[in-house]
């Protein structure tokens, strides 16, 4: 060889090697994506100089090959593209940072925009699995000597005349002993698969196999990674439904075939490109996210696209291509800039558009897939404000008989039979039409609608939505009986005396025994074609405990005591026939009690009298002594009346009976307590 010389890779550190090795990519794999992505630049730039009419001769095959050796431990990849000067490899090889791409995209900037490599680092990517690199190129330019290049990771190098006879660059890795994997063919066909599989110019790494004789044999023909066409780069127009769907197959093996999708094209103010696609998710959480795959000029960058869309949209699958997007010299993490920013809006838009599309152009097929849209349209509207304002033109709620309608639909359906005094409407839903049945059938009765709220995030939606339309509340139509849900202002009387009303919540708590503290008891006429008890549970509390599951600032009410509130219908028959029987067996013994504690309600009386509305602080110790003792005084009468009741309630079939058949009515009955609820109708029935 002649002319051969050594020096210096221009750097500004002696420890530039240690940070490519360690620091400046994320994953080490990263070297096999940079180096074909710069094979594929200099096959692109050939192409470029063919158009313009500086290359005149035949461009030939242009596949790269990635050829391993397991014996010498050494990747090559080889390219057929326009090869290197002497001059250019210590330009762009020697001066790390200083990119060819930069310089060729300024001078045919009309011609070509397709080349992938900005920032000049890439080639040095492979120093993180190799001890040594070497470089053979030819350049496509006459006359001109091959080059071979050669480092051992620290600032020298050797440059000399090479070997190469044709055109084109041969990158040769000397894998390091910690990096053997690199020499497998498994191993760089999957790497080849994930980062290039879409690029414009064929790519080779071993050769086919075919099953024969009960072996996999191999063939002599090349394995091509990257046989399948980027759909996103071609023109809508030119795309059938079934093109669509093929790439979706392609993308994600397996898959259930998607509702539709949306082809992205956008040239101003930036360039973006792509294809999502609407995976159906029904109303559960299974979602599988990081299924958006970014591209740079057809390379494969990250499945981690968060940055360059909101959350909400990463449920959805497909592909994202744009050089617009910023990154950093690894291309594996997003920056946040205006590009950005205006990238995640334009996406949201599109999507909006196409949902609103699909839903004014044949709201049947909508609402059939509403189900499986539904979880999407939620989660976009409650966490992106843009979204909403689109959203709430196309998002839709169901009654509980299938029923599909709009906010806007649903407010004006149900305003005028579902408003309460205060002017508010109120929307009743259920979280489970089954286990809800009675209290649904109801409603119905009355007039009313119900919603089917049965979705994950639907308690996050109730909460949202409570804010953004006006005058409405949502309540569950078991929060209360109807008349309390629905207030219209005429509240019917309990017929009951106040004696008769304490006395049979006593009963019916001595009934409850050892569920007592759980549970509450309150009187109601709910007329008597009404059930004879129905079982309530707070809304707030039970909304609180339903958010608790999903969000985690939500956690301090997830231990809660579910609390419990049996409502008795003192106009039904069975409930008038209990508080009979009860004064019946117990009514002489309360009024002897009421008559021994009524001289020390009278002396509580007078007692209240004299100290006017002053407060405890004020009173003097003869009076807090005083006002204790009259207080210990009538809570032996209380004790003892609690006593009487709830012993009498706890040996009270129609009583415990009552409680069951609310409990039961409620899908809250189970175990030993369902067994001797059995027991005791059977006893009653005989």
């Amino acid at each position: 060889m002649s002319n051969a010389q050594t020096g210096k890779i221009g750097v500004t550190t002696e420890n530039i090697f240690p940070i490519i090795k360690k620091f400046l990519y994320s994953d080490h794999e990263i070297f096999l994506r940079e180096l074909i992505s710069n094979a594929v630049d200099a096959t692109q730039k050939l192409r470029t100089l063919a158009s313009a009419g500086e290359f005149k001769g035949e461009i030939g095959d242009e596949t790269i090959e990635v050829v391993l050796d397991s014996t010498t431990n050494t990747l090559t990849v080889r390219d057929h593209g326009l090869g290197m000067t002497r001059e250019e490899v210590e330009r762009y090889i020697n001066q790390i940072a200083l990119s060819g791409a930069e310089e060729f995209l300024a001078k045919f900037k009309d011609k070509d925009a397709s080349i992938i490599g900005h920032f000049g680092l890439g080639f040095y990517s492979a120093f993180m699995v190799s001890d040594r690199v070497e470089i053979e190129t030819k350049s496509w330019q006459e006359g001109i000597e091959p080059v071979h290049w050669s480092c051992e990771g620290e600032p020298t190098y050797t440059l000399e005349q090479g070997t190469r006879t044709e055109r084109g660059t041969d990158i040769i890795l000397h894998l390091s002993p910690d990096c053997k994997e690199f020499a497998e063919q498994n191993k760089i066909q999957d790497l080849l698969r994930k980062y290039c599989r879409f690029l414009p110019v064929p790519i080779a790494c071993g050769f086919k196999t075919e099953w024969k004789d009960g072996k996999s044999v191999e063939t002599t023909e090349r394995n091509i990674i990257n046989s399948e066409p980027p759909l996103w780069v071609k023109r809508p127009a030119d795309l059938k439904e079934e093109d669509y769907l093929k790439f979706y197959r392609y993308l994600f093996p397996g898959q259930e075939d998607p509702l539709f999708h949306i082809h992205l094209n956008v040239d101003y103010p930036f360039n973006l490109t792509g294809i999502l696609y609407f995976p159906k998710m029904k109303s559960n959480f299974d979602i599988q996210r990081n299924r958006i795959q970014l591209y740079c000029n057809q390379v494969f960058v990250t499945d981690s696209v968060e940055g360059v869309v909101p959350e909400f949209l990463t449920v959805l699958h497909g592909v994202i291509d744009s050089p617009d997007i910023p990154l950093n010299v690894s291309r594996s993490y997003l920056q946040s800039d205006a590009n950005v920013r205006k990238i995640s809006s334009h996406i949201t838009k599109k999507v909006a558009d196409r949902l609103e599309e699909i839903f004014k152009e044949d709201r049947k097929a909508y609402e059939s897939k509403w189900e499986d849209l539904k979880l999407f349209v939620d989660y976009g509207s409650i966490s992106n404000e843009k979204f909403w304002e689109r959203a709430e033109k196309f998002a839709l709620v169901r009654d509980v008989d299938g029923n599909f309608f709009t906010y806007e639909e649903y407010q004006k359906a149900v305003e005028e039979k579902q408003k309460n005094k205060d002017g508010k409407t109120v929307y009743l839903y259920t979280t489970d039409p089954e286990q809800q049945w009675g209290y649904i059938e109801e409603a119905k009765e009355r007039g009313y609608s119900v919603l089917q709220m049965t979705g994950q995030l639907d308690a996050h939606v109730i909460n949202f939505l409570e804010q953004k339309l006006t005058d409405v509340q949502f309540a569950r139509v078991d929060a209360d009986t109807l008349d309390r849900l629905i207030e219209k202002g005429e509240e019917r009387k309990v017929a009951l005396s106040e004696a008769e009303q304490n006395s049979l919540i006593g009963v019916m708590k001595g009934a409850l025994g050892d569920r007592r503290s759980q549970f509450s008891v309150s009187l109601e006429d709910l007329g008597a074609e009404g059930l004879p008890a129905v079982v309530t549970q707070s809304e707030f509390m039970r909304r609180m405990r339903d958010m608790a599951q999903m969000s985690p600032q939500y956690n301090m009410f997830a231990n809660f005591p579910e609390h419990i509130n049996i409502v008795l219908n003192t106009a039904h028959p069975l409930v008038t026939k209990l508080s009979q029987t009860v004064m019946a067996a117990l009514g002489t013994k309360l009024e002897d009690l009421a008559m021994r504690e009524k001289p020390a309600l009278d002396e509580e009386k007078a007692f209240e009298e004299k100290l006017g509305n002053r407060a405890p602080s004020d009173q003097t110790d003869e009076e807090k002594a005083e006002h204790k003792r009259i207080h210990e005084q009538l809570e032996v009468f209380t004790n003892e009346r609690n006593e009487l009741l709830n012993g009498y309630g706890a040996t009270n079939a129609l009583a415990q009976q009552l409680i069951d058949l609310a409990l039961l009515s409620n899908n809250m009955l189970k175990g030993e307590a369902l067994a001797k609820f059995v027991r005791r109708s059977a006893e009653l029935l005989e």
